[in-house]
């Protein structure tokens, strides 16, 4: 089981670890990868994944809502917590919220589960996205324009791969490699600009962050386990949901904090301890789910 689980963890941290001391040694400007990244890459994996035959929208729905209970309950259960430690809601609550699901959840469950793990995967992370991108963004400004979402690259893949799935569409096999392929290139770069963005992270406000590195897996595995029970999920769905309420803040908490100026420093501290936290977390998890 030791094995297995450093055989897990160890790629992803790896990359990671690579990509932060490039960071540290090159200072790169990732915004143009990141772009690549999020406009064509992980766009390409969400359809490759969803268009596939073997994906079955109904058999996830279970899965979608589970997910949805996860990062909602996480909000209201950090909600009081942030109260208590004196730091305003909208600075500590989505990080508690949206989860590490692409640089960090996609190829952890692909590695712990297997490759046919990854349509679910994908569901969990386009649920993750959704709420970040609607109800996240409302969180940090109410005058937002929702209706402009489908414009997401992600989100309009996540429909145009559904629709594929549910029509039965018969995709050009050609066609369905080219895209995948496309995928591939995201989940290595996820990684790799995760370890980056880590090196503009700082570590003040170290007792609020650390509260948040705590708090965040706690919430989201507590609200997983109720889900479980609500929703009759078992097996590699029941762990996988267990897994994605584990994970560590999203860096993508930070780009929002920074763009909607809700304490990015702050923002930024409680990425980056919650993501080094989760060294120890996710083994521990792993060695749970796994046995």
């Amino acid at each position: 089981m030791f094995e297995r689980i450093v055989g897990i963890v160890f790629p992803i941290y790896a990359v990671v670890a690579v990509g932060y001391a490039y960071g540290r040694w090159k200072k790169p400007d990732m915004a143009f990868a990141n772009q690549l990244n999020m406009d064509i890459f992980v766009p390409a994996l969400v359809f490759a994944a969803l268009a596939n035959k073997s994906f079955d929208i109904a058999q996830n729905i279970p899965l979608l809502i589970g997910g949805t209970v996860v990062v909602l309950g996480a909000g209201l259960l950090t909600w009081p917590v942030a109260r208590a430690l004196g730091v305003a809601t909208n600075t500590f609550v989505p990080p508690m919220m949206f989860k590490n699901s692409g640089n960090m959840g996609l190829p952890l469950m692909v590695l712990a589960f297997g490759e046919a793990a990854l349509p679910a995967a994908v569901v969990l992370f386009f649920v993750e996205n959704f709420l970040h991108y609607s109800l996240g963004t409302w969180m940090l400004d109410r005058k937002a324009k929702l209706w402009t979402l489908w414009r997401v690259p992600v989100i309009a893949a996540t429909l145009a791969g559904l629709a594929v799935s549910m029509t039965h569409f018969p995709l050009w096999q050609p066609l369905w490699l080219g895209v995948k392929m496309l995928g591939d290139v995201s989940i290595p770069l996820l990684l790799f600009s995760l370890g980056v963005r880590l090196t503009d992270s700082r570590h003040g406000d170290w007792k609020i962050s650390l509260a948040g590195a705590i708090a965040s897996p706690l919430a989201g595995i507590a609200m997983a386990l109720l889900a479980n029970v609500a929703l009759g999920l078992d097996g590699r769905d029941a762990a996988m949901l267990i897994l994605f309420g584990a994970l560590p803040p999203a860096v993508l908490n930070f780009i929002f904090a920074e763009r909607y100026r809700q304490e990015p420093e702050r923002v930024a501290s409680i990425v980056m301890i919650g993501n080094t936290v989760s060294l120890a977390v996710i083994p521990l998890t792993l060695a749970w789910v796994l046995t």
